[in-house]
């Protein structure tokens, strides 16, 4: 119970900087990439057998099929959460394994040539992940509306 108030109390204080702090470029930079996100995860429905073939390519073989539903069902959900600033957090943190298998499983070991884009496309992807996890969804976003409107409700 001790911790769980120790996290709340942090991620209060990091929304209160947020809020101070806000530059309006974040907003859209979180917008940006929750449809990014979710483009790719209609690109990986459209094209079902790629994204099988890269995790089958990885070390994941057995698991391939699996994975790539999970994936694409990740993206799909996570990417409008992310865009719409809907539990921003947590769908960050759902998203950020996907994107650290993508950068070590699928991408590296062929270096950054022009060729393999994928890795500097999920290494992107993967720290906007890792900073929209800790900043949060921002002034421009469901939860600070629904944040505000449970404050109007209750007092």
């Amino acid at each position: 119970m001790h911790v769980t108030d120790d996290i709340n109390h942090m991620t209060r204080n990091i929304d209160k900087w947020a809020v101070k702090h806000h530059p309006y470029v974040l907003e859209y930079l979180r917008i940006a990439l929750g449809v990014f996100i979710f483009i790719k995860g209609i690109m990986f429905v459209s094209d079902y057998r790629s994204l099988q073939h890269m995790i089958e390519i990885s070390q994941f073989k057995g698991y391939a099929s699996g994975i790539a539903h999970l994936i694409a069902f990740a993206h799909l959900a996570g990417g409008p959460m992310i865009a719409l600033g809907l539990k921003t957090r947590f769908a960050c943190l759902v998203q950020i394994p996907i994107l650290i298998g993508a950068v070590l499983f699928t991408s590296f070991g062929k270096g950054i040539y022009a060729e393999n884009y994928y890795l500097v496309e999920a290494a992107i992807t993967l720290i906007l992940l890792i900073f929209f996890a800790f900043y949060g969804s921002g002034y421009l976003s469901l939860d600070r509306k629904l944040r505000d409107n449970t404050k109007d409700i209750l007092y």
